[in-house]
C-alpha cells in the first residue's frame, strides 16, 4: 500500500498536538518501515521515554480516528497478490506496522485471505532485526534460501541480509534505488506488476 502520505500526515499531527517542532517530511519518510517505537526514537533521539510514548499514542489516534489521507494499493498490487497466491506461492507479511494497523489494512483491502502468515513490529523485534523473518520461515517450514523478501526500504533489505535471505528491492515505495542497491538485492524493480515476470525468469534461470 502507498501509505506514505498518511504516515507523514499522522506524525506531523501528533507532533503538533504536543507542541513539538516537526522533524520535516524527509526525516519522517526516512523512518517509514520501522516499528513505531523505533521510528519515534529515531525522530526524537534526545527526548525521554515519556515523550516517545506520548508521540506514539497521538500518532495512533490520528492514524485510526481522524486522519483522512488515503492509503491505497499500488496499481496492480491486488492482481499480483491474487495471481501469486493462485500459483501456489506462500505469501507472508513482515511489517513495521503494529498488529491493529496491519489488520485494518488487510481487512479494508480484503487481502487477508491471501497471506499465510503475518508478523508485526509490536509482536517481536522491529526491522532490521531478522526475528520476524525467522518466525515466518520456521512456521512455513522453509529455509532462508527458499524464501524471498520483497521490500521498498533499506530496513527490509537489511532484515533479509540479517536473516540470510535473498531480497528483491522495489523502488515504487519510499527509498530510492541507489539507497536500496547499497544492500545488494538480487534486483530492483520499478512496478509491482513486474514481480511475477521476474519470478518466472528467476525460476527458469535456476533450472
Amino acid at each position: 500500500m502507498d501509505s506514505e502520505a498518511r504516515i507523514v500526515a499522522c506524525v506531523e499531527a501528533a507532533v503538533k498536538d504536543l507542541g513539538l517542532k516537526s522533524p520535516g517530511r524527509e526525516a519522517i519518510r526516512n523512518i517509514i518501515g520501522l516499528g513505531l517505537r523505533e521510528a519515534v526514537h529515531a525522530l526524537f533521539p534526545d527526548a525521554g521515554d515519556n515523550l516517545h510514548l506520548e508521540v506514539a499514542e497521538r500518532y495512533r489516534s490520528h492514524f485510526f480516528n481522524s486522519n483522512e489521507a488515503p492509503s491505497e494499493l499500488f496499481k496492480g498490487a491486488r492482481e499480483v497478490i491474487e495471481g501469486l497466491h493462485d500459483e501456489g506461492y506462500l505469501l507472508a507479511v513482515a511489517t513495521g506496522k503494529g498488529r491493529s494497523g496491519l489488520n485494518h489494512a488487510l481487512e479494508t483491502t480484503e487481502l487477508h485471505r491471501f497471506f499465510h502468515i503475518t508478523r508485526c513490529a509490536d509482536e517481536t523485534f522491529s526491522k532490521p532485526h531478522p526475528e520476524m523473518l525467522h518466525q515466518i520461515i520456521d512456521q512455513m517450514g522453509v529455509m532462508p534460501r527458499q524464501a524471498l523478501m520483497i521490500g521498498d526500504t533499506e530496513y527490509d533489505l537489511q532484515m533479509a541480509a540479517n536473516a540470510n535471505m535473498p531480497a528483491l528491492g522495489v523502488t515504487y515505495g519510499v527509498h530510492s534505488q541507489a539507497r536500496l542497491l547499497q544492500h545488494k538485492p538480487l534486483d530492483c524493480l520499478h512496478q509491482v506488476t513486474e514481480i511475477p515476470t521476474w519470478l518466472t525468469r528467476r525460476h527458469a534461470e535456476a533450472k
